[in-house]
């Protein structure tokens, strides 16, 4: 009896530590989108202070950049510049948008007069966009070719060297 314990005992604790080391390495907080390969979410937002609707559906034709964040976000104040340098350098043959969600407009509005912008910053006022692409916390970044299909998600602040590894993947 007790060695058949102490066998299944074994069994149990190799079938454990075999499990806990697959997972050495690896980020738990990082999930494959499973929208990778698959056509963007669509959706129609209101520019911020200018209230025009801009629709991604009409934005294809040309690789997209769309990066979610918030002004209480601490590593969007950190990423930002980045965004805005690269997308002066690569427009009009990549078109950047920005989706701001659970933040109020005149404060996004003061973080884009002092931090700088290069391309239109959305409101997703209720987070629905957000949600459809299954934004778990921000900043994210989704990159689409230009078809519309996500190539490249990103989560947490990009250097320019991530930002730009991941556009080659809708550049192609």
């Amino acid at each position: 009896m007790n060695r058949t314990v102490f066998a299944i005992g074994i069994v149990i604790a190799a079938a454990v530590v075999g499990v806990l080391f697959a997972g050495l390495g690896k980020d738990p907080a990082v999930i494959q989108s499973p929208l990778i390969g698959r056509s963007a979410p669509t959706f129609a937002l209101q520019e911020v202070g200018t209230g025009r609707t801009i629709d991604i559906a009409q934005l294809r034709g040309r690789p997209l950049v769309i990066n979610f964040w918030a002004t209480w976000c601490g590593p969007c104040w950190e990423e930002h510049p980045v965004l805005v340098a690269t997308a002066r350098r690569l427009q009009p043959n990549v078109q950047f948008l920005g989706v701001v969600f659970q933040d109020q407009e005149d404060k996004i509005l003061g973080f884009l007069q002092q931090r700088g912008t290069s391309y239109p910053t959305l409101v997703d006022v209720k987070g629905k966009t957000a949600l459809a692409y299954g934004v778990g916390g921000v900043p994210e970044t989704f990159f689409l070719d230009a078809n519309g299909t996500i190539v490249a998600k990103y989560a947490g602040p990009m250097d320019a060297d991530t930002l730009q590894a991941n556009l080659m993947k809708a550049m192609r």
